[in-house]
């Protein structure tokens, strides 16, 4: 039973694809920070507020690792992924800083807008291949999944040939509805997949961020397997689906897509619109406290976990105006907390920026006529994935 003015968790879906469940809404609505209940009957704090929230993710005395008592879990699934040989983001300082320096110059700004023109011809290619086969076409499966797959690829050192191996592998890992026991073996593959590559690059090394890895002294095998498998999990499932969720947002708003293709500025400001305005992870992100502090005016205690809802805190009206919960390409989003804050925050963020710039521009200035091929309501969405998304997309031009 459900205490009155208590959060069930996962929360959901209500009728507008592009909205948080309703409950967390609610929430949002009635506090800053409030209780909410967990899967196993176990209690925590929702942190729906845009202050608050950061807030938390920027203290160290709310801890990322998973394996502290009192974390929130929201399914077997994540618990056992967030357990199991953890990665550097289920880590805290320094241990956590210390693995993160390895990859972070692969992901500066800097460098990665290098990679434009890879991706640029990357996305150009996958439009080619699209046409070429004609329409209709699915814009999950034929255009926003292979483009950071391949873009993952050439970073991580990963031969495309294997990407049906690890989509599939990294979609059942972020599923919140299988067992404990699948998650384990879809986990277990894919770290020795990872850990077989692993080896293959100490006797042949590349150019790629799984080479440098592997040649360096301070990374066990493990760790080194650990850290390719946040990589290419992460970097290629997020993106696939903002990349497909906001061209289904902007098939519905033609005027947007006009504003968004005025001008190189105006792209980049619609791309932090539509992470501010979709914000994916809708299932928020965990902490757990480890000391006594408060939290908008709310005690915490030491060993209890917290929920910040990053789409929650994306909506609000003091920061993004009294029409947060539409969506404006020329607004000013930047100061969204899509991709999370404090020493957490993703590090692929500047990649997938670029990304979905160029995705994004180069699809619609190429397909004017892009339009959806079904009417919306026979879309299908992934509710119960961590990352929210579509299954499928028909699209024709």
């Amino acid at each position: 039973m459900i205490t009155e003015g208590v959060t069930a968790l996962p929360a959901a879906y209500g009728t507008c694809p592009f909205d948080p469940p309703p409950a967390y809404q609610r929430a949002a609505e009635s506090g800053v920070v409030g209780r909410a209940v967990l899967p196993d009957g176990s209690s925590c704090w929702l942190v729906t507020g845009y202050h608050e929230v950061r807030a938390v993710l920027a203290d160290q005395r709310f801890s990322a690792d998973a394996r502290r008592p009192g974390f929130p879990f929201l399914s077997p699934t994540q618990r056992e992924l967030a357990t199991a040989n953890p990665s550097f983001i289920r880590m805290d300082d320094p241990e956590h800083a210390r693995l993160r320096r390895m990859v972070s110059r692969d992901f500066l700004v800097k460098r990665v807008e290098e990679l434009g023109p890879d991706i640029q011809r990357v996305v150009d290619r996958t439009i080619d291949r699209m046409v070429e086969r004609g329409a209709p076409a699915d814009l999950v499966a034929d255009f926003a999944q292979p483009i950071p797959s391949l873009v993952i690829c050439l970073l991580l050192g990963v031969p495309f040939d294997d990407h049906d191996l690890f989509q599939s592998l990294s979609a059942t890992l972020l599923d919140n509805t299988i067992t404990a026991e699948q998650a384990s073996a879809a986990h277990r593959e894919l770290m020795t997949y990872l850990a077989g590559l692993a080896e293959r690059k100490r006797a042949e090394p590349g150019d790629d961020i799984l080479s440098r890895l592997v040649a360096r002294e301070d990374l066990t095998p493990a760790e080194t397997a650990s850290m390719g498998f946040m990589l290419l999990v992460t970097g290629h499932e997020t993106t696939a689906n903002q990349t497909a969720m906001a061209v289904r947002t902007l098939l519905e708003r033609p005027d947007q897509v006009a504003r968004m293709l005025a001008s190189p500025a105006a792209t980049r400001q619609a791309v932090e619109e539509l992470l501010r305005y979709l914000t994916l992870v809708h299932l928020g992100l965990a902490r757990v406290a480890t000391e006594d502090v408060e939290v908008g005016g709310t005690p915490v205690r030491a060993g209890e976990g917290l929920i910040c809802m990053l789409s929650t805190a994306n909506r609000e009206p003091e920061l993004f105006g009294l029409d947060a919960r539409d969506l404006d390409v020329s607004r000013d989003a930047k100061r969204h907390v899509a991709f999370g804050h404090g020493t957490h925050l993703c590090l692929g963020q500047a990649l997938a920026r670029v990304e979905l710039r160029i995705a994004l521009e180069t699809l619609f200035r190429r397909l004017p006529g892009l339009r959806s091929a079904v009417p919306a309501a026979e879309l299908a969405y992934t509710a119960e994935k961590i990352v929210y998304g579509l299954r499928a997309l028909p699209v024709t031009w």
